[in-house]
């Protein structure tokens, strides 16, 4: 007989609510509780890499992404005083192409909506349900109402601000200052088209192309972590020097978001000795926002607990290998996470260098990644589908543009959570009679 889980997730955002899912969808019985109440939509666009969409079509949403998403044509990396590219990848259908799914731009909102949608059937969801603390033994966890949610497992899913990352350590976990701070902000795309300088722009809209996307970091002016209303005039003061378009933009964003970054080193540790609470996405691997992954690797975590976690390989006389399925779970995701978290935090000192030497020698390698790019789009034959691209610079091996890196890229984007855990599978166990699996420890 399936041995079914009582699970509590602490947090409803994009990782928790496609945690919920994963796990709700096998039979678990699942309790999401969110301090917020969502009656306002949250954050802007979000990047959904390859390694993120395969999972949300695999989980039906494929129509349904594909009606509010845009897709990417290219990233140009240009200079900031007078809008010069100094590096170019071609993104469009190639991405779908060579990594097997599509690469989109969506709103957080929508994403986060789209989740809610797909999770609402198999979970209980309750909204102002702050969390006071877990008691790591029963488990249980404390609601600020006084509450208490007796459960089988705990999971983390509370972001950057994490409470349930801190009982996982054990003591509060501080976070690293970076000095960098972001705006936040989308412009009307029927403003933008008035000029016919922005208009260009508007191929790379979110929203079906009713909105665009702003993300600009900057050297911190004392903003905390937690995004609050910020002037706009102080944010065109902080980009005067920058080309003009840039300022023409800015000077349509009607308000804006600003926040610190704050970073934190790779946990060494996302379960808690008593293996009854474990944490996922930012709550253990927060990402700076330079490679773009933070919501993949939040739903890649989700993918490989609701696979691990399937109840037709856990049943009454195996729940003791709740454990051994949890160690799985961090042994499996943590390397790779802990692997972008520093290419992220990598990406913010090759993207911030001071005018001088090393912008130039930086420049200079992003063109010279250009030009073999170039030569990729312009002789295709030579890039054919399971052909090994172009020795030299045409594989941009660790050039300063990490998209340009085709074998980094490769590693990122065709990730694949449901095979890892299938690999897993055969590598630690053997299937028994009944489904169940009996791991050679």
């Amino acid at each position: 007989m399936p041995f079914k889980l009582d699970i509590v997730i602490v947090g409803a955002g994009i990782g928790g609510l496609a945690a919920a899912y994963c796990l709700g969808r096998t039979g678990h019985k699942v309790t999401v509780l969110e301090s917020a109440s969502f009656s306002q939509e949250m954050g802007a666009g979000i990047q959904c890499t390859p390694n993120l969409t395969r999972l949300l079509i695999r989980w039906g949403l494929g129509e349904k992404l594909r009606k509010i998403a845009v897709v990417p044509q290219s990233l140009s990396l240009r200079r900031y005083w007078d809008g010069k590219r100094v590096g170019w990848n071609k993104w469009g259908d190639d991405v779908e192409r060579e990594h097997g799914a599509p690469y989109y731009h969506v709103h957080r909102a929508d994403l986060h909506r789209l989740l809610q949608e797909l999770a609402t059937p198999y979970i209980t969801l309750r909204l102002q349900s702050r969390v006071l603390t877990v008691e790591p033994s029963t488990p249980f966890v404390m609601l600020e109402s006084g509450e208490i949610i007796e459960t089988d497992l705990v999971i983390g899913a509370d972001g950057v601000r994490s409470l349930v990352r801190d009982i996982v350590v054990g003591h509060k976990d501080a976070s690293r200052n970076t000095g960098d701070a972001a705006y936040r902000a989308t412009i009307p795309t029927a403003e933008m088209v008035k000029d016919p300088e922005l208009r260009p722009f508007v191929d790379d809209a979110e929203r079906a192309k009713k909105e665009y996307n702003l993300v600009m970091v900057h050297p911190s002016n004392g903003e905390g972590e937690v995004p609050v209303p910020t002037d706009c005039e102080q944010m065109r003061a902080d980009y005067a020097d920058f080309e003009p378009r840039v300022r023409k933009l800015l000077n349509l964003v009607s308000s804006t978001m600003s926040w610190t970054l704050f970073d934190r080193d790779p946990l060494d540790s996302w379960v808690h000795p008593s293996n009854k609470i474990c944490l996922l996405g930012d709550a253990c691997h927060p990402m700076l926002p330079y490679l773009a992954q933070g919501a993949a690797m939040a739903i890649e975590d989700a993918a490989v607990l609701g696979n691990l976690f399937t109840p037709a390989h856990l049943t009454l006389r195996t729940q003791l290998l709740v454990p051994t399925l949890l160690r799985a779970y961090q042994r499996l995701r943590h390397p790779r996470t802990s692997l972008t978290q520093l290419a992220s935090r990598m990406n913010q000192g090759v993207f911030h260098l001071l005018d001088g030497p090393g912008q130039e020698e930086r420049d200079r390698e992003m063109r010279d990644a250009m030009e073999g790019e170039l030569i990729r789009v312009q002789f295709p034959l030579h890039f054919g589908k399971g052909r090994r691209a172009l020795e030299g610079e045409q594989e941009g091996k660790g050039n300063k543009n990490v998209w340009a890196d085709r074998g980094k890229v490769r590693v990122v984007y065709g990730y694949d959570a449901d095979v890892e855990v299938k690999k897993w599978r055969r590598s630690r166990g053997e299937e028994a009679e009944g489904g169940e699996v009996m791991p050679k420890l």
